[in-house]
C-alpha cells in the first residue's frame, strides 16, 4: 500500500473520512542471510495464526511508529477483524476480561494483545467510549486513534522477516527522509502519519478537539510525545489543548502519573514541561507547579523560578530504563514551596513545606509509597548548607539523617540546583562532600539502628526495662553517640552505656550538629 506525500488531516468538525482499504499486501519473504528479523517469533505466530483461520493481522499503533524510527517498539499490538470469541476460539487459555476487543494471548513466557477492529461511540467520561461497535475494516479502526503517527499499520505474517525489509527507509543504519515518504510499502497509512513522523510533528487524528474530548489524556500524551519524540505539535492539535486543557482535571491520578513519569524519562523532559505550562495542561494538573510562573528567582537573568524548575530537571541525570525517574521527580518539586513562602525576596521553610506539598500531591496522584517517600525525602533535605569544617562526626550526622540510600540522589539533585542556577554543578564543595560521603558509606560505620551492635531486644533483657517510646529514646541515643565515636559500637560497651544513661535519667549527649544547619540556595 502507499502513504499519501502530504499529512491528510480531516474536515475541523466530526471524524475523519478515511479512503476505501485497498488490498492487503502478502507477507515477503525472509530478509537477507544474517539479518535479525526486528518482530518477535510470538507476534508471528499470532499473526500466522490468524491469517490460516481466514482474519487479517496488522501491527498498529506505536509499534510501527517505533520500527519506522529505526527503535525497539515497548509493545506489540495486533489488530484484527476477527471477533473476541474467534479469537478465544483460536488460542485456547487467551484471556478477554474487557468491553473493548482486547485480548490477552501468552505465546511462551510474553504476553501479546489482540484488538478486534472497533468504532468508539461517544466518550461522555472524557476517558472510555460509552460503547464500541466491532467491525470489519481497519481504516475504521485507524481513524479513531489519537495522533497520525500512531494511526499507520503494518501487515504480517508468520514467516521470519518483515513487510519493511523491502525499502531502506526503515534500515536502521539511517534515519528517514522525505524522499522514503513516497517509496512503496506495506505501511497502511491513510492519514498522513508517515510523513509527519518524517517531519517530527505531532498531528491530531482529524478534528484534534474531537479527540481530546473523548480521552483528554490524549492531551497529556501530546506533551509527553513532544519531549520522548522530540517532535513539534502542530498547530491547530495546540490550539485544541489550549482550549479544553481544564478537561485534564478529570483525569485520574494514575494515569496522569504514568503519563509524568515517562516524559520525567526523556532525554530533555523541560520541552514537554514547559508545553504542559504554556497550555493550561500543568495548571489543571499541578496547580502549585503552575504558580511558579512569574515568581522571581534572581539567578538566571531574565529568568523566573518555573525557569529554574525546568533546567534543574534537564540538568538531573537520566533514569535507567527500568528505574523510576525519582531524582528527576524530585528536581521537579524541589521549589514547590516557594510561592507559598514567598515574602521580602526570600523563600523561607520552602523546603519543609515543598516536602509536604510533594506527599500531598504524589498520593493524590496514587504514587507508590516508596516513591512519594523517596521524593518528599530528597525535597525536604535539598537545603543542606556543607562547609568544610564539618568534621567527619558532621558528615555522618548528615548521612544519618538523610538515610543513606538517599545521599547519592540528594547531591546529585543539589548538582542538578547548581547548574538550574546557573552555576557549576560542583560549587560550594559539593565534590568534596561527596567523597566524604563515600568514604564514610564504604567504612560501613553504624548510620543508624540496624547497625548497632545491640538491638531493643538486647536492652530489654540487660536492663530488665518494658518495650515503649523510653527504649526507642535510648537507642536513639546510643545510636548518636556511635556516629560521633564509631569505636563505641561494640556490644559490651554499648549495654554498659546503656545502663549508665539510663541510670542517669535521660540526660543529654553530644555535641551539637553543624551538618544540621540549612541555608539558601547557590545565588
Amino acid at each position: 500500500m502507499t502513504s499519501p506525500p502530504e499529512p491528510a488531516p480531516g474536515p475541523d468538525s466530526g471524524e475523519p473520512d478515511p479512503p476505501e482499504p485497498a488490498a492487503e499486501p502478502a507477507p515477503t519473504a525472509d530478509p537477507a542471510p544474517g539479518r535479525r528479523d526486528p518482530i518477535p517469533a510470538g507476534v508471528r505466530a499470532i499473526a500466522g495464526s490468524l491469517r490460516k483461520a481466514g482474519h487479517e493481522a496488522h501491527l498498529v499503533g506505536g509499534c510501527v511508529r517505533d520500527l519506522l524510527r529505526g527503535v525497539e517498539p515497548a509493545d506489540w499490538d495486533l489488530a484484527t477483524d476477527a471477533r473476541p470469541e474467534q479469537l478465544l476460539a483460536l488460542f485456547p487459555g487467551a484471556l478477554y476480561e474487557n468491553r473493548f476487543g482486547t485480548v490477552a494471548i501468552q505465546v511462551g513466557k510474553e504476553t501479546y494483545q489482540v484488538t478486534t477492529y472497533r468504532r468508539d461511540g461517544a466518550y461522555s467520561d472524557h476517558r472510555r467510549p460509552d460503547a464500541v461497535v466491532f467491525g470489519d475494516r481497519l481504516d475504521d479502526d485507524l481513524a479513531r486513534r489519537d495522533f497520525t503517527v500512531n494511526a499507520m499499520a503494518l501487515a504480517i505474517g508468520e514467516e521470519v522477516g518483515t513487510d519493511l525489509d523491502a525499502e531502506p527507509a526503515v534500515d536502521s543504519a539511517r534515519p528517514l527522509t522525505r524522499a522514503d515518504v513516497a517509496n512503496p510499502s506495506a505501511i497502511h497509512d491513510p492519514f498522513g502519519g508517515r510523513a509527519d513522523l518524517v517531519a517530527g510533528i505531532l498531528r491530531a487524528v482529524g478534528d484534534p478537539a474531537t479527540r481530546f474530548r473523548e480521552d483528554s489524556l490524549r492531551m497529556l500524551r501530546a506533551v509527553r510525545f513532544a519531549a520522548t519524540l522530540g517532535f513539534a505539535v502542530e498547530p491547530r492539535t495546540l490550539a485544541a489543548i489550549e482550549v479544553d486543557a481544564s478537561l485534564a482535571r478529570s483525569l485520574s491520578g494514575e494515569r496522569v502519573l504514568a503519563e509524568l513519569l515517562t516524559l520525567l524519562a526523556a532525554p530533555v523532559p523541560s520541552e514537554g514541561l514547559r508545553l504542559a505550562q504554556e497550555t493550561g495542561l500543568l495548571a489543571a494538573i499541578a496547580p502549585e507547579l503552575a504558580r511558579q510562573r512569574g515568581v522571581p528567582q534572581g539567578k538566571v537573568p531574565g529568568e523566573d523560578l518555573w525557569d529554574h524548575t525546568c533546567r534543574t530537571v534537564d540538568a538531573a541525570p537520566r533514569p535507567a530504563p527500568d528505574e523510576p525517574p525519582l531524582l528527576r521527580l524530585a528536581a521537579l518539586l524541589h521549589d514547590v514551596g516557594k510561592p507559598a513562602t514567598f515574602a521580602d525576596g526570600h523563600f523561607v521553610g520552602h523546603d519543609a513545606v515543598g516536602a509536604s506539598l510533594t506527599e500531598a500531591w504524589l498520593t493524590q496522584l496514587h504514587a507508590p509509597r516508596s516513591l512519594v517517600a523517596g521524593t518528599a525525602n530528597l525535597v525536604r533535605h535539598h537545603m543542606f548548607a556543607y562547609d568544610a569544617s564539618w568534621t567527619d562526626a558532621a558528615v555522618r550526622r548528615f548521612i544519618r539523617r538523610c538515610g543513606a540510600s538517599a545521599i547519592q540522589d540528594l547531591l546529585d539533585l543539589r548538582a542538578a540546583d547548581n547548574v538550574g542556577s546557573g552555576l557549576s554543578p560542583d560549587v560550594d564543595g559539593l565534590d568534596s562532600l561527596r567523597v566524604r560521603c563515600r568514604e564514610q558509606l564504604d567504612a560501613r560505620v553504624a548510620l543508624d539502628l540496624s547497625g548497632l551492635a545491640i538491638n531493643g531486644d538486647d536492652v530489654m533483657k540487660a536492663l530488665e526495662i518494658p518495650a515503649g517510646p523510653a527504649l526507642g529514646q535510648l537507642l536513639d541515643r546510643l545510636l548518636e553517640m556511635v556516629v560521633v565515636d564509631p569505636m563505641l559500637n561494640d556490644r559490651s560497651r554499648l549495654l554498659t552505656l546503656a545502663r549508665d544513661l539510663a541510670a542517669a535519667d535521660g540526660a543529654t549527649t553530644g555535641p551539637a550538629d553543624p551538618s544540621s544547619n540549612t541555608g539558601t540556595e547557590p545565588t
